[in-house]
């Protein structure tokens, strides 16, 4: 038996093709995989994947495997009609996989039947601690830049600490900000308020807290934004138009000089600012 393919297979932006072989190369997701796959409608016959350090080898294969093959009874529906055999269902093929793949810090083990169903899918995930980054801190600031308060993540749920959400918005919502008037995209004038805040983020959970002595934290400046009413090309529609959102700030960026790049990013007109 040889290997199968009614086209080639597609697994990237930068896929090469050489008979059964299709190589990729990807700077951006980078997981270290050993994959064997079981037949699609797509593309007939198995495939192993091999994946590590940003490239991918897949090798098209003969049925070393095969799906996995069942028949789902809708004889107990009242709107299923019965077929040329008499009964009332169809045949589910679901693909198998067996096999590691490790990305991002999330590991899974693929033991066979893929569906994506809790109840009948065969794969395993895990998070692995040493390569998670847990959140430390959200702090606010002032319109000059100037620290006004830091809620530390105590790492306990909001149902664990009673009362926690209530003095996290008191002291949110006591945090200084700006207010600025812009035209969005159709001309409609709108009021911007504008807070800065920082999170903070630091490597290992649980047992692996210590790895943080490694690793330089990740810092996050953000201006949150808050609109008066509905913005972007999709207001007024079922999807709905943006009522806030946030844009990351850069080196020494104040309230203003963000949110004058928020709105030439973003198709608005600023105006000027007013009073919060």
């Amino acid at each position: 038996m040889g290997f199968q393919a009614r086209n080639f297979r597609r697994w990237g932006d930068n896929d090469r093709h050489l008979g059964p072989f299709t190589y990729s190369r990807d700077n951006r997701y980078r997981p270290i995989a050993a994959v064997l796959s079981s037949a699609e409608e797509e593309y007939p016959g198995c495939n192993l994947r091999l994946s590590a350090f940003g490239h991918t080898l897949i090798v098209e294969l003969p049925a070393i495997i095969k799906p996995h093959v069942s028949w789902v009874d809708l004889s107990n529906r009242d709107w299923a009609a019965p077929g040329p055999d008499g009964r009332a269902g169809y045949t589910q093929v679901d693909k198998r996989q067996f096999g590691i793949s490790v990305s991002d810090g999330f590991l899974q083990v693929f033991r066979g039947r893929c569906t994506m169903d809790s109840s009948t899918d065969r794969t395993n995930g895990y998070f692995l601690p040493w390569k998670q980054w847990r959140h430390v801190r959200r702090s606010f600031y002032g319109l000059e830049g100037e620290h006004f308060a830091t809620l530390p993540d105590t790492g306990k749920s909001y149902r664990d600490d009673p009362g926690r959400f209530e003095r996290e918005k008191s002291i949110a919502d006591a945090v200084p900000t700006m207010a600025f008037e812009f035209d969005d995209f159709d001309g409609e004038r709108i009021v911007a308020t504008t807070r800065m805040e920082e999170r903070e983020w630091r490597r290992g959970e649980g047992r692996f807290k210590w790895l943080s002595i490694f690793y330089s934290p990740k810092v996050e400046r953000s201006l949150d934004i808050r609109f008066s009413a509905e913005t972007g090309e999709r207001k007024g529609s079922w999807k709905g138009g943006t009522i806030g959102h946030g844009i990351r700030m850069r080196d020494h960026e104040l309230h203003e000089h963000t949110f004058r790049r928020y709105c030439l990013e973003n198709n608005m007109t600023f105006v000027r600012r007013v009073e919060a």
